[in-house]
């Protein structure tokens, strides 16, 4: 049986989060409009290869790096080494086919502080139909098969703690307890896609997958003041308030 998220709408925790909490670098892939990046008041850095922006999405931002490119282009690019970048925290919600949310997780958190947040969108599907492969198929939401990157983990990287947001509409995968030094992904990496590559969510099982894990209540975590952020926190009053110099 399928089990839905039901807690508060993912834009309106991002918002919330944003609002309240301040990181060094905040980098999201996969955000077509810039709606979910807009609020953010970090240095940030935006990946899509197709974006369509018709909003301020500069804001209170003291830095914003837009890369119109796949996030395979971008890290491949090495932008974060050259400048010695450490990711407080990340959104990933690029192509919703479980191999590239690995490579970008991949990327993503050797790039990341330790005590950093990676967020994965749509790792918890409310029906088999959204979770297809098939691009020509798909009609409505589509989480695609990145629900495959919960049991990956939980088998690969046992280190990493795995919270799962009951974010609607399709939850959010917070990874913490990062360790950017660890290439036990990288190096089994065509292992690992050919262990789960047909694999879907009915043949894995649904019972067992929705068993390996409980849904954790963003209003909570909003309530109690977003405490698996705090760790890479900055303080809220080095934030950056624009003065206007001219006319």
């Amino acid at each position: 049986m399928y089990v839905r998220a039901t807690g508060m709408k993912y834009y309106s925790f991002l918002r919330e989060l944003h609002a309240s909490t301040l990181f060094d670098w905040y980098m999201e892939i996969g955000c077509r409009t810039g709606t979910s990046f807009a609020p953010v008041r970090s240095k940030t850095i935006a990946v899509d290869p197709f974006f369509r922006v018709d909003l301020n999405i500069i804001g209170q931002k003291p830095a914003l790096h837009v890369f119109q490119s796949t996030s395979d282009d971008f890290f491949e690019s090495g932008f974060l080494q050259r400048n010695g970048i450490r990711l407080g925290l990340s959104f990933l919600d690029g192509m919703h086919l479980f191999e590239y949310l690995l490579r970008d997780f991949i990327g993503t958190e050797a790039a990341s502080d330790p005590k950093g947040v990676i967020m994965m969108h749509d790792c918890a599907p409310g029906n088999f139909v959204m979770t297809t492969r098939d691009l020509s198929a798909i009609k409505g939401a589509w989480t695609g098969d990145v629900w495959k990157l919960v049991p990956i983990l939980q088998k690969w990287r046992p280190d990493l703690t795995l919270t799962m947001l009951d974010l609607r509409p399709t939850g959010m995968l917070c990874v913490s307890n990062l360790s950017p030094g660890n290439t036990v992904l990288q190096d089994h990496y065509s292992e690992i896609v050919a262990e789960y590559l047909d694999q879907t969510i009915e043949s894995f099982g649904v019972e067992r997958f929705f068993d390996l894990f409980e849904f954790a209540p963003a209003a909570q975590m909003l309530e109690e003041g977003f405490p698996l952020f705090q760790p890479v926190a900055l303080d809220p009053a080095s934030a950056l308030k624009p003065t206007l110099h001219s006319t």
